[in-house]
């Protein structure tokens, strides 16, 4: 089923289609695998709530946030987020290290095809023990179709591989997005790790009782707009999602931007592994020599976990061709061990083409520049760039003229060069 509006569906839309999806069924348990926080604009918080509404009287449900390798939600985040209805024990924490199985593998020669010879290695497909539990009468996927820098566009069965998955799928998923070239994918459909999803998905989850529930959607201040809701487990769902998403959440721009300004919502961005949505979201559209400022008042750290913190700090955004050899040298085991870093460094470097400020006040500017960004105390930034005054789009100050983003996890801006 599919549902669209384009100012925004109503609650009693989105009930009738949830409602839709668990007609005629008998259900005794069933496990939700909604997003977490850090995709607080999602609606998948909301549907989640609604789920419970309607099934917490007569069947069991577990919720598991697809965390991939993001931190646990706390208590207070999932009130946040799911509402004060849903119980705070019923959410289980995904361990993408401890908790996952291997089901099955993609062939090298098929990672080889699809990344037109780059990586030729065969990559482990691991997913979360829960999903392969016999007692679950149906397993709901709900999450946000929008451009994404390692997939193309997310959701769909990345919320079970890497969402739900481990540690080496989540590695080898994020180098093979990184090798091909991430200006090559977002936004786009069939990218290489799109199609290394799909065959994952084709071979080995034909037994699972998946359904997907997938949303488009936009914000305005902190209303989640959902203008489009699609249900069902056939790639042609998630297909019309991503048409749907290209619409709405790709911006095209007239001209390159010589200075963006990216706001992170401290309640949603922690840590420059998620801030960083303000590069790669941004960077296909600011000029060469141009300047991006991030107002970062909540980001504390820059891995999401203790390793890959560490690894992050030890290495740095440096640039793609510094972290390839870095990856190469067998001196640097670590890294090797953690693809999914090395991919993560390369996303948040812009190559040298245009600067990188972070603007923070919880982490210190010999942090910031020991990852290799240029840094800025926030007080100074946000009285000048107030995110509490600034709207979306271009603004003159003092002289200069910048393009402001409230939130980079809803778009993706790209300058399209016309010829001449």
């Amino acid at each position: 089923m599919q549902y669209q509006c384009a100012s925004g569906l109503s609650d009693d839309s989105i009930l009738f289609v949830l409602k839709d999806t668990i007609k005629g069924k008998k259900l005794n348990k069933i496990l939700l695998l909604p997003p977490d926080y850090t995709r607080m604009y999602s609606g998948a918080g909301k549907i989640v709530a609604m789920y419970w509404e309607l099934l917490h009287d007569t069947c069991q449900i577990d919720i598991m946030p697809a965390l991939g390798t993001h931190a646990p939600m706390t208590e207070e985040e999932c009130k946040a987020f799911f509402g004060e209805n849903v119980p705070f024990e019923n959410i289980i924490v995904h361990r993408w290290r401890d908790d996952v199985v291997k089901i099955g593998e993609v062939p090298g020669e098929y990672v080889a095809e699809v990344s037109e010879g780059l990586v030729d290695t065969p990559i482990d497909v691991e997913v979360n023990k829960r999903l392969l539990d016999p007692s679950y009468d149906l397993i709901i996927s709900i999450g946000q179709v929008v451009p994404h820098e390692v997939v193309g566009m997310a959701n769909y069965s990345k919320n079970l591989f890497v969402g739900c998955g481990g540690s080496s799928m989540i590695n080898s998923s994020h180098m093979l997005g990184a090798f091909y070239g991430m200006e090559r994918i977002m936004g786009k459909d069939f990218s290489p790790v799109r199609k290394v999803f799909d065959y994952a998905q084709e071979n080995f989850c034909k037994d699972i009782p998946l359904l997907f529930v997938l949303t488009c959607t936009t914000n305005t201040g902190d209303q989640t707009n959902i203008h489009g809701i699609y249900t069902g487990r056939d790639r042609a769902t998630f297909e019309k999602a991503v048409a749907h998403s290209q619409q709405i959440n790709l911006i095209h721009v007239d001209k390159p931007f010589d200075k963006v300004v990216v706001y992170l919502d401290p309640r949603e961005f922690k840590s420059t592994w998620l801030g960083n949505k303000a590069v790669y979201r941004t960077r296909m559209a600011i000029a060469d020599g141009g300047e991006l400022i991030v107002l970062a008042p909540g980001v504390a750290r820059f891995g999401e976990d203790d390793e890959n913190d560490r690894l992050i700090r030890k290495y740095g955004y440096v640039g793609r061709e510094n972290v390839l050899q870095l990856v190469k040298d067998p001196a640097n085991a670590d890294l090797n061990a953690n693809l999914s870093v090395a991919a993560h460094l390369i996303h948040g470097s812009s190559d040298g083409r245009f600067s990188i400020t972070y603007a923070t006040e919880k982490v210190t500017k010999e942090e910031v520049e020991g990852v290799a960004f240029r840094w800025m105390p926030y007080e100074e930034a946000a009285k000048k760039y107030d995110p509490a005054v600034l709207t979306d789009g271009y603004h003159t100050i003092d002289g200069e003229e910048i393009f402001y983003i409230s939130n980079p996890a809803l778009g993706l801006w790209s300058y399209d060069k016309k010829e001449d």
